[in-house]
C-alpha cells in the first residue's frame, strides 16, 4: 500500500482522522470540490448538510474510482461548510457515518481539515470536499 496513516504522541487524540499521511507511491490524484449534485446536475439534500456530506464523499469516491483510486489511497480531505459553528459537528459527522461502510472510509480518516466558509459558489451548497490521493 502506497499510503500510511497515524497519529503520533503528543497530538490531540480522539480525533476522527488520522494526523499524517505517508505516501510512497509516484501518481497524483487531485480531486476537485466536489458538492452534492447528481450526475445530472440536480442538487441533493437542500438545507440538510448530513445529507450533503454524505453526498460529496460518494462523489469524490466516484472521482477516486475513475482515476482507479479509493478512499485507501487519500492522503488529504478538505472540506469547507458554509456558515459552521461547532454545534453542527454532530450532523456533519452523521454524514459520513451514514456512507462510511457503503464507501469503504478508512478509520480513522484520512488527515483532513474542516474549514469554515461563508458561502460557496451556489446558495443551495453547503459543503465542498476536496481530495489528494497517491497510489503507485
Amino acid at each position: 500500500m502506497p499510503v500510511i496513516r497515524f497519529s503520533p504522541d503528543g497530538l490531540q487524540p480522539h480525533t476522527p482522522y488520522d494526523h499524517v499521511a505517508v505516501s510512497t507511491g509516484s501518481r497524483h490524484i487531485h480531486v476537485s470540490g466536489q458538492i452534492a449534485r447528481r450526475g445530472d446536475g440536480t442538487p441533493v439534500a437542500p438545507d440538510d448538510l448530513s445529507g450533503q456530506v454524505a453526498q460529496v464523499l460518494r462523489n469524490t469516491g466516484r472521482a477516486l474510482a475513475g482515476a482507479d483510486a479509493s478512499f485507501d489511497d487519500v492522503v488529504r480531505l478538505t472540506f469547507y461548510v458554509t456558515g459552521w459553528k461547532p454545534e453542527r459537528i454532530g450532523p456533519f459527522m452523521a454524514g459520513i457515518e451514514s456512507v462510511a461502510e457503503e464507501l469503504g472510509l478508512p478509520r480513522p480518516l484520512p488527515p483532513a481539515s474542516l474549514i469554515g466558509v461563508d458561502h460557496l459558489f451556489e446558495p443551495d451548497v453547503l459543503v465542498e470536499l476536496e481530495a489528494t490521493a497517491i497510489t503507485g
